[in-house]
């Protein structure tokens, strides 16, 4: 877990927390509640979004609970690092669609003595590492791996399955384009995915009887 507070208070540098996972597993939920916390110590909150995460607010974070607080959109990482100077706290919220750069920013602004709070995909539809997640949980001093359950066999879920054919890697969607699995219905629905694609392909191609009689 994270500590709130420091041992040697002599000791000027912030630090970077991470809280990964699949969709539904309650990332966004814990980000606002930690920085609903640092807020009611009367901090200086700042909360950022990447601007493509427009699903329901232009401005708010939300969680899928409905549960909200008010952030900025940013279209780069570069323009936290302006908007952060004078924070004690910063939170970002999907940092996975952002930039590789999020990383020497977050790191740079924990440097300077700010505590930093990250949410996001720690792997996409692929069941792949996700953009900078991979290094901001290393870089971090406390990451937290929050689960959903599998809605195929109520074991805990760690996957973000895509139910669309659409392979653009960044697609924004709720429990109609994605579902969480757990590691063996994950495995099960990837093959049967491949299968099928394969299947597809081999109709696609006109057998030697056709060939011959046209």
């Amino acid at each position: 877990m994270f500590l709130e507070n420091t041992v040697n208070h002599k000791e000027q540098f912030g630090w970077i927390e991470v809280i990964a996972g699949s969709m539904f597993s309650g990332k966004t939920e814990e980000l606002i509640r930690r920085l609903r916390r640092a807020q009611f110590a009367k901090l200086k909150v700042e909360i950022f979004k990447p601007m493509v995460d427009n699903r329901y607010d232009d401005e708010m974070v939300v969680s899928h609970d409905a549960n909200e607080i008010r952030s900025t959109p940013v279209p780069a990482a570069a323009n936290i690092r302006i908007l952060a100077d004078t924070c004690d706290v910063i939170g970002i919220d999907e940092a996975q669609f952002f930039d590789d750069e999020i990383v020497t920013v977050c790191n740079d602004l924990a440097n300077q003595g700010i505590r930093v709070i990250i949410a996001g995909l720690d792997m996409d539809f692929k069941g792949n590492p996700f953009g900078p997640m991979p290094a901001l949980m290393a870089t971090a001093e406390y990451v937290t791996k929050v689960h959903a359950i599998c809605t195929r066999t109520g074991n805990l879920a760690n996957y973000s399955f895509r139910k669309s054919n659409n392979a653009d890697l960044v697609m924004l969607g709720e429990t109609e384009e994605y579902e969480s699995l757990s590691r063996g219905a994950f495995y099960k629905a990837m093959l049967k995915e491949k299968i099928r694609k394969m299947d597809v392909s081999a109709e696609e191609v006109p057998s030697k009887n056709k060939r011959s009689n046209a």
